[in-house]
Order: structure tokens, then C-alpha cells, then sequence
């Protein structure tokens, strides 16, 4: 399938700037899309927007269904009328993500806007918060898990009281009475930033902005996910991991990556009709305007590590489900706006797979150099049904990697590209939008030219990751003049 040429920015709410040490669903959101209109730019891409756990990551998070409660605008909750401008006065700030400081913070103040939401009698607010609750056929799972895991001091599931962990009908209940109220105020949470989403979403889409989200194919063992739904991974009668994901060495790692996820158990799935998927893009359609799905090859087979390995080394390919999970989602949605996260171990199986299905894949052009022209990420080699990346959230900034190259591979880039290398970042931002690819994604830190210091993640690491913010300062008239010139040169 061909789309219209579009090019827009990839940017996680996290990194905006604002007060309350985080960025947030509030004005500057707003500002920031005005910036993309002001640009010419029609897409915006986030990363998942789930509550996260282990290492801020939001590819680990508590939920694949819930939303980030550090993301709501609280200023939104003084207006309101559930918090007093006073409990604004001590906001953090910083150009980086504090998440243990944000976290005390802003949760502090999320449970006494929910204290002060339950307190009054405004019957319109009731009602749609009440009829958010019963549409959202996740939320009671969740909120109960939240307000379990805050009564365990944050300790994994498994650790919970034995019937608890198990998940057993009666003990549920009475754990729900008991901390009805830490689950309300989760609930409220909820609420809150699901209609903050759904009002920028809406605001983007008026300004002929789409927004690109991000479906992980594994989800964190410690969230609601696997704790509600045992019978769907590989676990054994402890609830604890039989086999767990990574990916086989290569030329990066020659002990490969042991991600450490749970891995689902596909025939159990399919014997319901994927009905857990099902919910989940349903839900993941109601947020985006399309979707990344990352991982692509694994739902055509996936690298299975037993547990207690130390490294990835010894795994095997096991076949995932391949065109049955796609066949079940296409008989549900239709047609799915769906893009293709098939970088990797690539094999012909997966691009069958894509290409059954005309998924667009991704080409990142921070991989383009040193290998030939036939590397299938220089430009003269993209195919239109792609996405051009200059990088992802994963890659160094493209000032980063090019200080980083050596000089014989500077001059690679240079003479492939015809250029001096003095304004690299806009260099690649050309090349990108210039490519055959329908559609173009660029980090905003390239726009803004920075170096790898805001980098927003390095893989394999789990310390200093996702916790870049830009200066609103940073969104000058002349940078949107100058993107929006170039995609109306480049028809995007």
C-alpha cells in the first residue's frame, strides 16, 4: 500500500519541558504540536506511554494497557479545582528526569487531587469519571495490582501472600475491600491521564497531526499483565518464568541480550482466538493513529532462553505465530495501520511475513554506511512502503555517532553524501526526506543538532536511560522555518 509522503518527529511526552521535574500532558504538549504545524510536519511518535517499572523504561512497564500517572499535567488538576495552587510551589524542575524524586512528587499530589475528586459533589465529573471506570474493562486488574503492590512496598508479585500471587476469585475480593480506597485513587489516576491523552490527541489531529505509538512485543514479568493471566506464559507452578526472551549473539554482542521477559504461550492464545492481543490493539487504536509494533521478527520466531541463564548464548529460534495472530487482528480491525519494527536477525521469513501483511519496515540511516552499496539502509536501496529514521530512541544522536565514527568512516558518509560534514544532523535530516520512503521520522534531538549527551537511551544498560528533556527556548521560529522548507521541497 503507498501513503501520502509525510514526515514528522519523534519526541516521548517525557522530554518536554515544563515544571514538576517531568514532562507532562499540559501546555507545552499543546506547544509542542504547534511547533510540528509550524514545521510542516505531520507525524509525532511517542514511545509507550505505560506506567513504568524496572529502569524507568517504557518498554517495562506495569501495564500494556494503563497510562503513565507521572505524565498528567497537574496544573489541569488546580483548574479543576482538585488541587490548590499551593501545592505547585515547591515543583521540581531540571533538564533531565529525576524519576526517583518525580515519582514521590507528583504521586503525592495525584493522591490528594484523587482525596479531593472523591470529597466533592460535582455530578458531571462523577459521571464521566464512573462511566470511564465501567468502559474500561482492564482498570479494576490493574488498580487493584497498583494498590497491592504499594501495600507490599513494591515488591514483585510472587512475593505477595501465596493466594494473592495466585490470583485466587475470593482472596481478591477481599484484598479489593480492604484497599478500596489506595484503588480508587488509582482509578482516578487513570482517568485523569487517559482524558489529558485523548485531549492532545484530539488537538494534534485538528492540526492534521497523527500520532505514532508504540506496541512492545513482551511485557514486563512484574506487572498485571502476567500476575492476571498466568495461563498465557511460559511459567511454571511458582509463577515463575520457564523460558525468557533476548535476542542470539551477533556482531554487536558475542553473548547476545537477555531481555529477561516472560514469554507468552502462543497455543494457549490461539485456543481463545488471541483475544488478550485483541484487547490489546483495541485499546492501542483508541490512543494512536498508528502503531509501531516492535520486534517485529519475533512473531515470527523468537529467540528462547531457558531461565537462570546468565547470558543469551544458549537459546534457540522457536516459531512464533506469525500470519494466525495477523489473520485474527485483520478479521477483528480490518486493515491495521501498522509499522514494522524489522530491524535485527532479518530472514526471509520475516520479510514474508511483513510484506503478506504490507506492513512498512523501518530504515535507520545511522546504519547506512560501511558495508557497500548494496546495504539495504542507503537511501538509493529504500523502497517506498518504508519509514526513514536518521536514528531511534536506541541510536546516539546523529552528532553523537558521527563523532564518534573514525575518519576513514567520516569520509564514507561525506563523499557518499556530498558533503563537508560541518551540519551533519541537518545533512541526514535531508537525506531522510529525500528518500523514496513515504514516510520520515526525526529525533528531535536531531533537529535541535545535539550531541549524544541527549541521547535518550543506550541498550543494555539500565541506569541514566529515558531521561532527556528539551528547552522550550529550543523551538525557534527559524528551525520550524527551516524543516517546513524542506518537506514542502520534498513533497512530505
Amino acid at each position: 500500500m503507498r501513503y501520502n509522503r509525510k514526515s514528522g518527529v519523534l519526541l516521548h511526552p517525557v522530554s518536554l519541558p515544563g515544571p514538576g521535574g517531568i514532562g507532562s500532558l499540559g501546555k507545552e504538549a499543546v506547544m509542542f504540536v504547534d511547533f510540528l504545524h509550524s514545521a510542516g510536519q505531520k507525524l509525532w511518535q511517542v514511545l509507550p506511554l505505560g506506567p513504568t517499572a524496572y529502569g524507568d523504561s517504557p518498554y517495562a512497564c506495569y501495564s500494556a494497557f494503563a497510562g503513565n500517572p507521572l505524565l498528567i499535567n497537574l496544573e489541569a488538576l488546580v483548574t479543576e479545582g482538585d488541587l490548590a495552587a499551593t501545592d505547585l510551589r515547591d515543583s521540581l524542575d531540571g533538564n533531565r528526569v529525576d524519576y526517583h524524586l518525580v515519582t514521590d512528587h507528583k504521586l503525592a499530589r495525584l493522591r490528594k487531587g484523587a482525596d479531593s475528586f472523591f470529597a466533592g459533589s460535582d455530578p458531571g465529573r462523577t459521571g464521566e469519571f464512573n462511566n470511564f471506570c465501567e468502559s474500561t474493562p482492564w482498570l479494576h486488574d490493574f488498580t487493584l495490582f497498583m494498590a497491592l503492590k504499594e501495600l507490599h512496598h513494591g515488591c514483585c508479585w510472587t512475593d505477595w501472600p501465596e493466594n494473592i500471587a495466585r490470583h485466587e476469585p475470593s482472596a481478591l475480593d477481599e484484598a479489593a475491600v480492604k484497599l478500596a480506597g489506595s484503588i480508587n485513587r488509582q482509578k482516578y489516576m487513570q482517568w485523569q491521564f487517559f482524558r489529558q491523552w485523548q485531549k492532545i490527541k484530539t488537538y494534534a489531529n485538528g492540526k492534521g497531526i497523527e500520532i505514532i505509538g508504540d506496541i512492545p512485543i513482551f511485557v514486563a514479568y512484574d506487572s498485571v499483565d502476567v500476575w492476571a493471566n498466568p495461563g498465557l506464559f511460559h511459567l511454571d507452578g511458582k509463577g515463575r518464568p520457564t523460558v525468557v526472551a533476548g535476542v542470539p549473539p551477533d556482531y554487536f554482542s558475542k553473548t547476545g541480550q537477555l531481555w529477561g521477559n516472560p514469554l507468552y504461550n502462543w497455543e494457549r492464545m490461539a485456543a481463545d482466538g488471541y483475544k488478550w492481543w485483541l484487547d490489546r490493539f483495541n485499546s492501542a487504536l483508541a490512543l494512536y493513529d498508528l502503531l509501531r509494533l516492535d520486534h517485529f521478527r519475533g512473531f515470527e520466531a523468537y529467540w528462547q532462553i531457558p531461565a537462570g541463564e546468565k547470558t543469551a548464548i544458549n537459546g534457540t529460534w522457536v516459531k512464533g505465530p506469525g500470519e494466525y495472530l495477523f489473520n485474527a487482528l485483520f478479521d477483528s480491525f480490518g486493515k491495521l495501520p501498522l509499522i514494522a519494527e524489522d530491524l535485527g536477525v532479518i530472514t526471509p521469513e520475516v520479510e514474508a511475513l511483513r510484506d503478506r501483511f504490507d506492513f512498512p519496515g523501518m530504515k535507520i540511516l545511522h546504519f547506512a554506511f560501511g558495508s557497500g552499496s548494496d546495504n539495504p539502509y542507503l537511501p538509493h536501496n529504500h523502497l517506498p512502503a518504508s519509514v526513514v529514521y536518521t536514528g531511534t530512541h536506541d541510536n546516539d544522536t546523529t552528532v553523537g555517532w558521527f563523532a564518534s565514527l573514525s575518519p576513514s568512516e567520516k569520509e564514507t558518509v561525506c563523499r557518499y553524501l556530498n558533503i563537508p560534514g560541518d551540519d551533519i544532523a541537518w545533512d541526514l535530516i535531508r537525506t531522510a526526506l529525500v528518500s523514496v520512503a513515504d514516510r520520515v521520522i526525526l529525533p528531535l534531538q536531531d533537529i535541535l543538532s545535539l550531541s549524544g549527551e541527549a541521547r535518550m537511551n543506550m541498550p543494555g544498560t539500565t541506569t541514566g536511560n529515558w531521561s532527556w528533556r528539551f528547552n522550550s527556548e529550543s523551538l525557534t521560529v527559524e528551525t520550524a522555518e527551516r524543516l517546513r522548507n524542506l518537506a514542502e521541497m520534498y513533497g512530505r
